[in-house]
């Protein structure tokens, strides 16, 4: 009770506390490693619907500064894929989230997979090495990617992959890697209205098991179950030789990694479907290069060492 009192108040400090918002302590500390993230680097606090929130950026000097990105690399991708509206046509960036929100995932994507757009040899290497070897050398890296929102040939809703990879496969064919990232979100959202379609596809995919198709339908594999129904209807109707979904997630949100485990009960192949750690793909990257943003993502999304310090004052 004391640890649960003295992050209370850690939070309260910060202007982080969201009773109604954070349900668990994972949520609570990733608020909490924003708001000291923003504090410790002096950027201006934001407003959420009239109240002071340590996690948010002030407008419009979030949208002007991309002060949310951690490299001039990555503000350049964002400036490319968020600001261009011809990039960016079609595409749901929430604003002014993408902006002025430290602990939206959308941003985070961009941290940690901008620089990997610019530099495609070591997003080649870093990928290879999470797949064991699956996929070959990556031919480009899009944000926020659908095939075709509300097409019936997919899955007639909306989805998109936060971020999505086209490889060369190492027989030299064509995949993909469908990615869904996480950071403080739960999974808690209600339930997606249910399509005929998804029951189509998932049939031709043949990879869950129908006695479990009911829990597939509910909160919170539904999301997981709908992103990969995706990668499954774009593999078939774009004639790709190879798709992966990947879910994405940090290891210490446990509802995250307790969904994955209640999804793998339900595939009888889990060929198609991965799921990473946040910290994985850190660790994959520092295998393969040393460059400073990889340490930086570390610390404001990851370093959650520094929150039980923070305690210890």
């Amino acid at each position: 009770m004391q640890a649960r009192a003295d992050l209370e108040a850690l939070c309260r400090e910060h202007l982080a506390w969201e009773q109604n918002a954070d349900k668990s302590d994972f949520q609570r500390k990733a608020r909490l490693m924003q708001a000291s993230w923003r504090a410790r680097n002096g950027l201006p606090i934001g407003t959420m619907r009239g109240k002071t929130r340590g996690a948010t950026l002030a407008m419009p000097f979030a949208q002007q500064s991309l002060a949310n990105y951690l490299t001039p690399t990555i503000k350049e991708v964002v400036r490319r894929e968020v600001l261009d509206p011809a990039r960016s046509k079609g595409k749901l960036f929430g604003r002014p989230r993408i902006f002025d929100s430290l602990l939206s995932s959308q941003p985070l994507c961009f941290n940690l997979f901008g620089e990997l757009t610019e530099d495609l040899g070591l997003a080649t290497s870093v990928l290879a090495d999470l797949t064991g070897g699956a996929m070959g050398r990556v031919m480009s890296i899009d944000f926020e990617h659908s095939p075709g929102r509300g097409d019936p040939r997919y899955t007639g809703d909306r989805s998109a992959f936060d971020v999505f990879v086209r490889y060369q496969t190492p027989a030299g064919g064509r995949g993909f890697l469908g990615i869904e990232v996480k950071y403080h979100e739960g999974l808690g959202e209600k339930e997606a209205e249910h399509r005929a379609r998804y029951d189509e596809v998932a049939a031709s995919m043949g990879v869950f098991r129908p006695d479990r198709l009911g829990d597939l339908k509910l909160r919170p594999l539904q999301q997981i179950w709908r992103d990969h129904l995706l990668a499954g209807a774009l593999t078939a109707v774009d004639g790709y030789d190879q798709g992966l979904f990947v879910f994405l997630h940090p290891e210490g949100n446990n509802r995250c990694s307790d969904a994955v485990t209640g999804y793998r009960a339900c595939l009888s192949d889990p060929e198609t479907f991965r799921a990473w750690t946040l910290e994985a793909v850190i660790a994959a990257l520092r295998r393969h290069c040393d460059a400073p943003w990889i340490d930086a993502f570390f610390e404001r999304y990851l370093d959650f060492g520094r929150i039980d310090r923070m305690a210890l004052r």
